[in-house]
């Protein structure tokens, strides 16, 4: 019978009593009563009143349209980008003067800038292509920047002979790339 009062019995808080301390710095055993200082209605609408004043900064339409749509459709003309390849593809195979040098750090610097404008204007070349042609270009495409990323990290560990060897097999798919646009 009493197991049933507790069951049907909403409020126990007299059962988890809480201990503070008192004057006397002893704890001493007190009963916590739950006492809502705010009702239920005004929370709501208190929450409900701010999202409707800070609404306009929580829902903002900018950062809902935030794809970027670079690689989708690329911001640059066939015409743009086949003007700044050469010029691009030249930046990259620059790359050698610091390498002779050993200037490891310069030639990332340098390696990332080149490689990433020419990364670029390949992919809209590329994606101006008949769909026959493409497969081709794209495994040269793969080709040529892993071994951009492996020459970096060569760089960054410092291995002179796997630098070269990359670095070769850079030119070789540049010049393949050039002589199939």
């Amino acid at each position: 019978m009493e197991l049933r009062s507790l069951i049907l019995q909403p409020n126990l808080t007299y059962l988890f009593p809480t201990f503070t301390c008192c004057v006397k710095l002893k704890p001493c055993l007190q009963q916590k009563e739950f006492s809502p200082r705010i009702s239920r209605r005004a929370g709501v609408l208190a929450a409900i009143t701010s999202l409707i004043l800070g609404g306009e900064r929580l829902f903002r339409t900018q950062s809902a349209n935030a794809f970027e749509f670079k690689f989708v459709a690329p911001d640059m003309t066939i015409e743009q980008a086949l003007s700044g390849v050469r010029g691009h593809a030249q930046d990259l195979l620059q790359v050698r003067d610091l390498l002779e040098l050993e200037s490891w750090r310069a030639a990332q610097k340098t390696l990332r800038q080149s490689s990433a404008l020419l990364k670029k204007d390949i992919y809209t070349i590329i994606q101006s292509k008949p769909g026959i042609e493409r497969p081709q270009l794209r495994k040269l495409y793969s080709t040529l920047f892993n071994n951009v990323t492996r020459l970096d990290y060569a760089a960054r560990d410092k291995d002179g002979p796997q630098v070269w060897q990359c670095y070769e097999n850079i030119v070789v798919a540049v010049n393949d790339i050039l002589s199939r646009i």
